[in-house]
Order: structure tokens, then C-alpha cells, then sequence
């Protein structure tokens, strides 16, 4: 089984699987998407944040950080140290974080509630000054993400949804070409999952009409200019 980030999880026992279309209905009577288990956190942020659209930068900057940090390991071991991120990366504001110098690299390194990948760390840190270029010169980076949007097909079970699109391609070479790192397309594609650019809730998720509701209701930012137009 995979989780929404694309790693291996655990199968755990589920009342019934009947006509939900690959999702599962567990003891608490909730239909879910596969991955979370029963895992009590992980049901919260699959609930409650998974897919949601998201159009704050500084929670922008905050998920595609730690999908950057995800990279190689599970999300849930991310998600149970996320607090701890944000201790140490200033709330993931953009602002903040780009000028943080080699001593917060260091005291980074120290921190045994985060990730100590030195190449991670300092990657945060790059990206934070790159995504304040993106918000001078498209107006947010949500306007600049939300410019990538692609079509959002129905994915019938879990077994259908991609590990990348040619537009989470798309964005993460643009952004590689601005100068962000740890941003190849899987990890971008976990992104647009994460931030509800696509809907990857599966039809007979209990979250998938919640989810489709609130991005047909979601007002797009518009970017200042196109970024297909601008080097």
C-alpha cells in the first residue's frame, strides 16, 4: 500500500471495503483513502489537511520544505517531527529562513527533533531566499504554484494515482531552473497533493466531496505575469 507521498504503509484491518472504490471504512465509521492506517495522526492530517487548498505562502513554503525533507524516508515519520521543524526554521517563513547563516546551519545539525541531513538543511535555506524572489516577482508564490494547476481526474483506487504528471514535471523544472533544490517532480507531485492543487482523495473517500467542494469554492491567485513567459 502507499501512503499519500508515495511510500510503503502498512496494511491494517478495516471493517468493510465494499463499494468504497478502494478506500477503507475503519472502526470509527469514517471512510478513508488507504494510507493513513490506523495511524491516529496520520487520519487527523488525511481528515483535516491532505488536499485542502492551501494559498498562505508561508504554509506553501512550509509544505514544500518538508516534502523536501520527506524525500527517502516516510511521511509520518515528517509529520510526527513537524512541530520540531517549525521550531527550528522560524514557522517555514520564507523570510526569516533566507537569511539564516551558518550557525543556524549548525544549530540545525544539533537538533535531534528534525531531519540532520546537512544537504536538506541548507537546501531550506536556498529555497527560502529563491521563493522571495517568486513572491517579488509573480505577487505570491501561491500565484506562481497555482499557475502549474492541471486538470483533476477522479482517481478510481490508489493504485491509479501517478507518482508524477507531466505538470508536476513542469513546475519542478521551472523551479529548478529559479534555483530550488529538492524539488524533483515526485516530490513536487506529493506537493500538489498535499496543498490541494489535484483532488487524490479517492471517490469513495468520506473527504473526496469535502475536498472537491473547497477547490471549487477556492478563489485562485493570479500570478503578476505568466510564468511560461518569464525566465
Amino acid at each position: 500500500m502507499l501512503d499519500g507521498s508515495g511510500d510503503p504503509v502498512a496494511e491494517v484491518p478495516v471493517t468493510d471495503r465494499s463499494a468504497t472504490y478502494g478506500a477503507v471504512t475503519g472502526a470509527d465509521g469514517v471512510t478513508r483513502c488507504p494510507w493513513p492506517g490506523d495511524h491516529a495522526d496520520y487520519r487527523t492530517y488525511h481528515d483535516d489537511e491532505w488536499g485542502r487548498p492551501v494559498v498562505d505562502d508561508v504554509r506553501l513554503f512550509e509544505k514544500a520544505s518538508l516534502e523536501g525533507f520527506q524525500a527517502g524516508l516516510s511521511w509520518l515519520t515528517i509529520l510526527r517531527k513537524r512541530d520540531n521543524f517549525r521550531a527550528a526554521f522560524a514557522g517555514f517563513n520564507p523570510a526569516v529562513v533566507a537569511h539564516f547563516t551558518d550557525a543556524d546551519v549548525a544549530r540545525c545539525l544539533g537538533d535531534a527533533g528534525i531531519v540532520r541531513h546537512r544537504g536538506k538543511i541548507e537546501s531550506t535555506i536556498n529555497n527560502a531566499a529563491r521563493a522571495l524572489e517568486i513572491i517579488d516577482q509573480f505577487g505570491s508564490l501561491a500565484a506562481y504554484m497555482w499557475s502549474f494547476e492541471p486538470d483533476s481526474p477522479v482517481r478510481a483506487t490508489q493504485d491509479d494515482i501517478p507518482a508524477t504528471t507531466a505538470e508536476s514535471t513542469a513546475l519542478s523544472h521551472d523551479l529548478k531552473h529559479r534555483g530550488w533544490s529538492f524539488v524533483g517532480p515526485t516530490t513536487i507531485y506529493a506537493l500538489m497533493q498535499a496543498m490541494g492543487m489535484v483532488n487524490d482523495h479517492l471517490p469513495g473517500c468520506d473527504l473526496h466531496a469535502v475536498v472537491a467542494a473547497e477547490r471549487a469554492a477556492l478563489v485562485r491567485p493570479v500570478p503578476h505575469v505568466d510564468p511560461a513567459t518569464t525566465p
